[in-house]
């Protein structure tokens, strides 16, 4: 498979300078003229596609080895081209024919390779050495295989097998030209559940690789693992990454309107934008076959200085001739992904647009939200603000399609601080709560005239039977005072590993999760007391036609964080009997499905990976009564492919048998979408359990 950076093509080196030829007349005789043949060595600035910065500030020397870690040695460049950043500057006088006798050495032995090494020359420009018996200079294996060794079933092991050499096998990009239409709803949610499980595999891999990089140098080392690129290039390695086969025009299946990427590759993995870096995604000239270029899609953050972007209509700046600053220093040419816009546009091609926004979170500082289509109206030259000329593309949006994800964003922003007057009318209250958690919760209805959460007390945490406490030993804990390490007590209880990264995320579902409780000696901010914090993310309970009652966030969540606690009042086998006669409502949580299975399932990409076991808990045997006491949980939709996953969890007592119910983010929540889970058994009318009716 072809490296995902644009290393330079060592193949379409750029031809030898010519000497210039410089035309001086002599006072004395006018019309004589000397020709002179004469060396310049001119400072030309670095033509670069448009680029996007890297999804966070790193250090330049981290980039490199990240990169020398991820992509092939064939694609690094060569000793003998010289680097003008470490290489020493030449003697003027015999730079010219220094560097015209080392291109045509180079070409001779590109040649020489051409001639020697390859059956066959892709038609892109890429040499594929076909024979394995060819003698090649870098011997390259079918397909990296885990061995016994290297099972990420053990945890000691589990950082060699993140760490093994991605394969240098071809896969590239498809020049097929297809559009994806009238898909039934079948269709539509097998490709949004494949689109799902891409992701959650994708995130819970790039949390392992943080988290096994902070156990090897602790947290706050000042050196961030670059978790987004490891996991896609495992994922790349394994064959996993989606619309490879087909180059799709248009929208692409599974991905709706206003989801939000935290990294660039993520896009990449998805197959929404094709490029690590680059603004323009295009199908090269040399790939299509019509012999045109054609573009797919464009990211477009406000960062250069003649685009201008008012949502539904893009003034969209050109590719080239910036520097790394994002500044023109050069005019722009009608090539590469320029050439690419002004024939979609020819043709009538629709381009995918994905917004990347300023967002702070515990991530990165940039999120990206896909907001549809485009269609390219005009392409015209023009005077940029820097003085050089661009090439200006105006785009509108498509009408009939659902709004934009990133004015939803700032809708919600603007919710977050000043409610009332971006809503005046619908709210309920503004926090139904009433105080008992840490961040208000809004109750709206727009609709009808229902307050039916309004007639219940409010229930921060569940409440079990007395019982409870005195059953197993809970008066030993861990003896860490500043904060837990591996290998504690509370480690121990875990198999061996914390459930969470120093960041508070779900590195993978257990069957029950130990976190410190009132016994251990660490302080709250312990990285093994997630849940037990309570609401983080500010929740509203929203009136909907489609499902009654509902939850949503007015913040970004981010997958594998942790929500909130599904509260209610415990009821034993008997009492739950005795409550059911007299038509309480009552929840089973036996009734949930595993989800929490799904959350770190790394079995397509390590076949020995073993969903935990350990610790195991016997059947949950009990009830919980919601028809008085509930919290804000008990109005999540029922959904067959939810985004809320079920964790259980233990901190205020052992007995196995009565967990917390916790929920945490199994994908990306955008702001406003509609929280939901799999309750396993929902009413057949409605897909909602009844007490969200």
């Amino acid at each position: 498979m072809g490296s995902l950076v644009p290393f330079q093509d060592l193949n379409l080196c750029p031809e030898p300078p010519l000497p210039a030829t410089v035309n001086i007349s002599t006072s004395a005789s006018p019309s004589a003229t000397i020709n002179r043949t004469t060396t310049f060595n001119f400072l030309t600035p670095k033509i670069e596609p448009k680029q996007e910065p890297f999804d966070e500030p790193t250090p330049t020397q981290t980039i490199h080895q990240e990169e020398n870690f991820l992509f092939s040695v064939s694609n690094s460049t060569p000793d003998f081209i010289p680097n003008p950043e470490t290489t020493a500057p030449a003697n003027a006088s015999s730079s010219a024919d220094d560097q015209n006798a080392l291109y045509s050495e180079y070409f001779r032995i590109s040649e020489l390779f051409r001639s020697a090494f390859a059956k066959r020359i892709q038609k892109y420009g890429d040499v594929e050495v076909l024979d394995p018996d060819s003698r090649a200079i870098v011997p390259v294996p079918e397909q990296s295989q885990l061995t016994p060794e290297t099972s990420p079933t053990d945890g000691s092991n589990l950082e060699r097998a993140l760490s093994v050499v991605v394969s240098r096998k071809k896969a590239g990009r498809s020049n097929e030209l297809v559009r994806v239409t009238n898909l039934g709803i079948d269709d539509q949610r097998h490709f949004r559940d494949l689109v799902r499980r891409t992701r959650m595999m994708y995130d819970s891999l790039r949390v392992l690789v943080i988290s096994e990089e902070e156990k090897r140098t602790g947290p706050g080392n000042g050196r961030r693992a670059r978790g987004d690129l490891r996991a896609a290039a495992v994922m790349r390695d394994r064959e996993l990454w989606l619309n490879r086969d087909k180059r799709i025009v248009g929208a692409i299946p599974g991905i709706e309107i206003g989801d939000v990427f935290f990294f660039r590759m993520e896009l990449c993995v998805v197959g929404l934008h094709g490029q690590i870096q680059a603004g323009i995604d295009t199908l090269p000239a040399s790939q299509s076959s019509s012999g045109e270029p054609i573009a797919t899609s464009i990211i477009i953050s406000g960062g250069y200085e003649d685009d201008e972007d008012s949502g539904d209509s893009i003034i969209y700046t050109g590719q080239g001739g910036q520097d790394k600053f994002g500044k023109q220093c050069m005019h722009q040419k009608l090539e590469g992904g320029n050439l690419a816009l002004e024939r979609s546009m020819h043709y009538g091609i629709e381009v995918r647009v994905i917004r990347g926004l300023k967002y702070e979170n515990r991530v990165s500082g940039k999120v990206y939200v896909y907001d549809g289509l485009y269609k390219i109206l005009d392409c015209w030259f023009d005077v940029g603000k820097s003085g050089f000329g661009v090439y200006k593309f105006r785009l509108s949006r498509i009408e009939g399609q659902p709004e934009m994800g990133s004015s939803i964003m700032k809708f919600a922003e603007s919710l977050r601080t000043k409610p009332l007057s971006t809503r005046p009318m619908g709210y309920l209250t503004l926090d139904i709560s009433m105080k008992k958690e840490r961040v208000p919760i809004f109750l709206y209805n727009d609709i009808d005239n229902d307050h039916d959460p309004m007639y219940y007390d409010y229930l921060v945490n569940t409440v079990f039977p007395l019982n409870v406490f005195g059953q197993g030993s809970n008066s030993t804990g861990c003896d860490c005072v500043s904060g837990c390490t591996e290998g504690c007590f509370c480690a121990m209880k875990n198999g061996g590993d914390f459930a969470y990264d120093y960041g508070g995320i779900l590195l993978r579902g257990k069957p029950v999760i130990f976190e410190c409780g009132n016994f251990c000696q660490c302080p709250p901010s312990c990285r093994n007391r997630v849940s037990q914090h309570g609401l983080r993310n500010r929740l509203e309970i929203f009136r909907s036609r489609e499902t009654g009652w509902g939850v949503r966030s007015l913040d970004l969540i981010q997958a594998g964080a942790f929500i909130c606690e599904y509260a209610g009042v415990v009821l034993t086998r008997d009492q739950a009997e005795v409550f059911k006669m007299n038509g309480d409502t009552l929840i089973y949580p036996n009734r949930f499905s595993e989800r929490w299975a799904e959350w770190g399932d790394l079995s397509r990409i390590f076949p020995e990976y073993v969903c935990p076991s350990y610790p195991s808990i016997p059947p949950l045997d009990f009830a919980m009564d919601v028809s008085r006491m509930r919290n804000v949980a008990c109005y999540i939709s029922h959904s067959s492919s939810p985004n809320v996953l079920v964790q259980c969890v233990l901190y205020d007592h052992n007995n196995l048998m009565f967990p917390h119910l916790m929920l945490f983010a199994m994908e990306n929540i955008p702001p406003m979408r509609e929280l939901s889970i799999d309750y396993g058994v929902a009413d057949e009318w409605t897909g909602k359990l009844s007490i969200c009716n």
